[in-house]
């Protein structure tokens, strides 16, 4: 038998660093919690540190998902593999969101959270909510078709920032570069080098992780204080449960047979998880979670196209709350939904769903866009979960990351790229 190779010096101070980085996020959204309960004033007054970390980690997404989308289509052996991967990850995506989707249409019948409320509708606020319905209003189909095609290459890098736009740039440059050979052989070279520097950008700004989940917590709690969720602690303690029953239960099923323990993923990302706890936004750990895939033993190639797509298609928390939050507000109006109705709502919210991405508000503005399909229902009973809305859309956030993570090792399994020995290796901390 061989020795046993020792961890190198730098490899054990990387791990440390991990370590420190994951207990300081900890702590700073504890304290940061506590400030905002005791001092909501000064608390609401740290919001620009939490927009500033979230603005510095987004200002670097655009650049990243291209370069890493680029090499994994330009890197494959043939056109044939990206496609695969492609369909592969779209038809996963669709049929857990379907679960999604499902399971909090069940959850909502069997507690039935807005049971008892008694909301009278002539009582309900309509302007709370007058932004984010015509929002909603105004993105039909084809809009949204239209909207994810830039109208020059780099409006998708300096425009609305939305990833499908940044999607369809990457896709495009990245099929044309593998179509080069080894004439396009310095252009695959530079984009590779651009994002080691991309990726050693964001370690710099993950260092300030801390300071943004913390400052982002205490505006959250300060500005909405802990007695907002008293009168709607049942929505939110059903959406939670459902959030976990669909990680534990779906996603470790899934997790089983592709030959993982969701538990131990969930150990594996755990600082990510923190910070996407602390900021509210998925995004916030976008890059960590696809530099720690790549470790995890998925190929480039898989990683680079499936991450970023599900950031767009596999909202899996985003899905949960649209079917729960609109069955709550028929059961709190006491209108009784048939099965024709709740079944038409799961349908629309597998489409409007797939429009959050790049949306300032997305969970409220696809909810909007799918209760418009039911009349008997106002829009304007919104008004009775938006004090919650932000707390709830932590759940969405950290369901979502854990998604994408289960679907990529999925993918990576189906495509024979996955180096179950790495995997193993590293969910078990060796």
């Amino acid at each position: 038998m061989e020795p046993a190779t020792p961890a190198s010096p730098d490899s054990a101070k990387s791990e440390s660093s991990k370590i420190r980085l994951y207990f300081w996020v900890l702590l700073a959204i504890l304290c940061g919690g506590v400030f905002g309960y005791l001092d909501a004033q000064h608390a609401v007054a740290l919001k620009p540190i939490g927009d500033g970390f979230i603005n510095l980690i987004k200002m670097l997404i655009s650049p990243v998902v291209f370069c890493t989308v680029v090499l994994g289509i330009a890197g494959a052996d043939d056109m044939k593999k990206a496609g695969r991967i492609g369909v592969k990850a779209l038809l996963y995506f669709e049929v857990v969101s379907t679960f999604a989707l499902a399971l909090g249409v069940l959850v909502a019948n069997v507690i039935q959270p807005g049971k008892g409320f008694n909301v009278d509708p002539a009582t309900l606020d309509d302007k709370a909510v007058s932004a984010y319905v015509k929002q909603a209003t105004e993105q039909n189909a084809a809009d949204f078709v239209l909207h994810i095609i830039p109208k020059t290459f780099t409006d998708a890098f300096t425009g609305s920032g939305d990833l499908l736009q940044v999607l369809l740039v990457a896709v495009l440059f990245g099929f044309a570069l593998q179509q080069m050979g080894n004439a396009g052989k310095s252009v695959y070279n530079f984009i590779e080098e651009c994002s080691h520097i991309f990726f050693a950008m964001m370690n710099v700004i993950m260092k300030l992780a801390p300071f943004g989940a913390g400052a982002a917590m205490a505006f959250t709690i300060g500005k909405y204080g802990l007695a907002a969720l008293k009168p709607l602690a049942v929505l939110m303690g059903s959406f939670y449960l459902t959030c976990g029953l669909f990680v534990i239960v779906i996603l470790g099923s899934i997790a089983a047979l592709t030959g993982f323990n969701i538990f131990k993923l969930l150990n594996y990302i755990k600082e990510e998880m923190l910070i996407v706890l602390g900021t509210s936004s998925s995004e916030s750990a976008l890059m960590s979670l696809m530099n720690k895939l790549e470790k995890l033993g998925c190929s480039r190639s898989v990683v680079g196209l499936v991450v970023p797509s599900g950031y767009s298609f596999n909202l899996d928390g985003t899905n949960i709350y649209l079917t729960m939050a609109a069955l709550f507000v028929a059961q709190a109006l006491n209108i009784d939904l048939t099965l024709t109705e709740q079944l038409t709502l799961l349908l629309v919210a597998m489409l409007t769903s797939k429009g959050a991405s790049g949306v300032t508000g997305a969970g409220f503005v696809t909810l909007a866009a799918t209760l418009t399909v039911v009349p008997s229902i106002p829009v304007a009973a919104l008004s009775l979960i938006l004090g919650i809305d932000r707390f709830m859309s932590e759940a969405r956030a950290l369901t979502n990351i854990v998604g994408n993570a289960v679907a990529t090792l999925v993918v990576s399994s189906s495509e024979r790229e996955l180096d179950r020995s790495k995997m193993h290796a590293e969910l078990n901390g060796q």
